[in-house]
């Protein structure tokens, strides 16, 4: 291929995935590529799968037949988690030209001047146990804040889950190299930047960008001090934590930063220590209540969120009320619910009896509604109270959105001199 300058790239998924294509889109700007928008024609889309679910998957074969109705001399290139998985079931989707797996996203450029249309689908991936590197990642000109990919892979077993096996080991860049980073995201007129990571709180294993695995050098809570100490950068945020890696230290340093915002992501997954246990989940109810319990104590006004998966196998009526009812007594100000779906070579697949579809999609509505009633009050606790709001860039009908510190959306007539700007507001 060697006509093609134009490039237009689709993320699913995770704030992780979003810093990639960023990453990637600048890589293939420097080989001479001109970035579009999906929505419009161009010689080359890419798409960066995610597959937690089954959805994630339904997606991408979604976007691929658009692509082929509006644009089918185009070159369609799959990538991420859904392209490590299952990287054949990809190739024989009509359409698609190179499929790059987690050891070559980021030879992107290289890979696409080779292509020729026509030819059969290529494959370029490898066995995720040889996956051992980490490159760096991060947006910057996609939002006003900005993704900084910190950590990859997870040495953790879920039994429901898949990302072990799409992103592979633990690892993760230097301090030294974050703080780079960083330099340069404030140089770009950055005023917030988002930590995600596949497994945040595992920080520390791995050194400098791509080097190979070795000993855990340092570990979250110092990325953070480290961070605190930035003059650059007015705001940080931490993407999501485990709870039985968030640490006491951690939530402290939170509360006495002027930096780190009050706002936590808690996966729980369920309310059940039973369902907890088949999930392979590594800490009880229990623990989760503490570190809710913690961060308010220090921080009565922090938003806290939580990731809950309904359905799962074996989880009966009554383990979903306990789910409901520690749900209830949690202070916790919004839910991210995912209805469970089968995952090849997953744990999970044996557990019986399986939960019917009908039913983990009315658990869904349930848990949906009490997150919409949680974030209702969240929200309605701080009215009346003045807090520094980030407002973003763009403007929709006049109107322009920003959050506070503690993650509350607002909405404003839009004013170009407050766009990318901290600005003191009465919610």
């Amino acid at each position: 291929m060697t006509e093609a300058r134009t490039v237009a790239f689709h993320t699913l998924g995770c704030k992780l995935n979003f810093s990639e294509t960023s990453s990637m889109s600048r890589l293939m700007q420097e080989a001479g590529f001109e970035k579009k928008s999906f929505d419009s024609t161009a010689d080359v889309y890419v798409i960066n799968t995610c597959s937690v679910t089954e959805n994630a998957d339904k997606e991408c074969r979604y976007l691929v037949r658009q692509i082929q109705r509006k644009s089918p001399d185009s070159f369609v290139v799959i990538t991420g988690c859904y392209a490590q998985l299952k990287p054949r079931e990809i190739a024989a989707i009509p359409g698609v030209d190179l499929v790059l797996g987690a050891s070559e996203k980021f030879n992107i450029a290289a890979h696409i001047t080779q292509l020729v249309k026509g030819d059969p689908s290529r494959i370029c991936s490898c066995d995720i146990e040889d996956v051992q590197e980490f490159h760096d990642a991060f947006s910057y000109d996609d939002r006003t804040r900005a993704f900084l990919k910190v950590q990859d892979g997870c040495d953790f077993t879920c039994s429901f889950c898949t990302i072990p096996m799409a992103r592979g080991k633990s690892r993760s860049d230097s301090i030294s190299h974050v703080i780079q980073n960083v330099r340069t995201l404030a140089s770009k007129g950055i005023q917030e930047t988002v930590l995600p990571g596949v497994n945040l709180g595992d920080f520390g294993i791995g050194g400098a960008p791509v080097i190979p695995i070795k000993k855990r050098s340092a570990d979250f809570f110092g990325l953070m001090q480290a961070l605190d100490k930035m003059t650059e950068m007015p705001r940080f945020r931490i993407s999501s934590i485990e709870p039985n890696l968030l640490t006491n230290d951690i939530i402290e340093l939170v509360a006495n930063s002027d930096r780190f915002m009050p706002h936590f992501h808690i996966p729980l997954q369920s309310g059940s220590n039973k369902i907890l246990g088949m999930m392979r989940r590594r800490y009880q109810r229990e623990l989760y209540a503490d570190r809710v319990s913690s961060i308010k104590t220090l921080m009565p006004h922090a938003a806290i969120g939580a990731d809950v998966i309904v359905g799962f196998p074996g989880e009966s009526a009554s383990d979903f009320q306990e789910t409901i009812d520690f749900l209830h007594a949690m202070d916790v100000s919004y839910l991210h619910v995912f209805t469970y779906s089968e995952r090849d070579n997953t744990a999970a697949l044996e557990i019986k009896p399986v939960v019917p579809v009908s039913v983990r999609n009315e658990r869904n509505k349930i848990l949906r509604n009490l997150s919409f009633q949680k974030l209702q009050y969240f929200s309605s606790q701080h009215i009346g109270q003045t807090r520094k709001v980030l407002f973003e860039r763009s403007s929709t009908r006049g109107m322009m959105e920003g959050f506070t510190d503690n993650y509350i959306k607002v909405q404003a007539s839009y004013r170009a001199d407050w766009a990318n700007r901290i600005v003191d507001w009465c919610l």
